[in-house]
């Protein structure tokens, strides 16, 4: 380092400017400092913002790419067979699944108790002997039998010709109730459910059905623990899937896990 010695001054006015030129030096070095752990903090906010907003993108993408099919809003399950079947979770949507979505190639299923859903087989006078069984074995868990705790319930299935909004003389019929005319077929399926999960997706339904494409399969049966409790337990068992869509899938009251 080169130091410049002004003659002309004393020694002591020479140190006076190197002392000046150090404390300027100085505060501009604390300066510096300063403004770079301000730069360190910002870049640290900055990079904690990229992380939140990386992760939100995420989760909207992934929200995006769940494509919901429109028979997602009903009770509904693909047979052994590989036939769509769709059922009315409330009177609303049981008008919806007659009026709407019922064609002339289809069967229809009920039971005899009021508050039961209709089930639909799309294109079902072409499915065999296990889809009807796993559409009876449907209409009936999801049927008021389920919650009176019953082991079993009666269903029938008819053509779409034989159901009607059009009543007897003097009879009303109710949002979400038919008129049924004509030759009624029977079965007695056993009230279960089955909850599974199917390449990370959470799929329910009747049994050999949810068997067939699960990877885990969790079995309910009528009982007495409570829905969301029943829930918590079977996503245990299954290793994950969310609450919200197992809830979906159960029966309305309450049930236990089979063993």
């Amino acid at each position: 380092m080169q130091v410049e010695i002004n003659l002309n001054k004393s020694v002591d006015e020479n140190a006076a400017i190197y002392f000046e030129l150090a404390k300027k030096a100085k505060r501009k070095l604390e300066g510096a400092r300063k403004a770079l752990e301000d730069s360190k903090k910002k870049l640290a906010e900055l990079r904690t913002k990229e992380g939140k907003f990386l992760e939100e993108e995420k989760e909207k993408r992934a929200k995006v790419e769940i494509k919901h099919e429109w028979y997602e809003k009903f009770h509904w399950f693909f047979s052994s067979e590989g036939f769509l079947c769709i059922g009315g979770k409330d009177a609303t949507s049981n008008e919806i699944v007659i009026k709407k979505h019922l064609d002339p190639m289809d069967l229809v299923f009920h039971t005899d108790m009021a508050g039961s859903p209709f089930f639909v087989i799309k294109d079902g006078q072409k499915a065999g002997e296990v889809t009807l069984n796993e559409t009876g074995q449907a209409a009936g868990m999801y049927s008021r039998a389920w919650k009176l705790g019953h082991g079993t319930a009666d269903v029938f299935y008819v053509k779409p010709e034989q159901v009607t909004k059009e009543a007897k003389a003097g009879e009303f019929i109710s949002k979400g109730s038919f008129m049924i005319y004509g030759k009624t077929n029977y079965l007695h399926p056993k009230l279960e459910c089955a909850i599974g999960l199917a390449e990370g997706r959470i799929i329910g339904g009747p049994v050999s059905a949810v068997k067939n494409k699960a990877d885990k399969v969790v079995i309910i049966i009528p009982g007495k623990e409570k829905k969301s409790d029943l829930a918590k337990k079977v996503k245990h068992k299954l290793g994950g899937g969310e609450l919200d869509e197992i809830i979906k899938f159960l029966p309305a009251g309450e049930g236990d896990i089979k063993k």
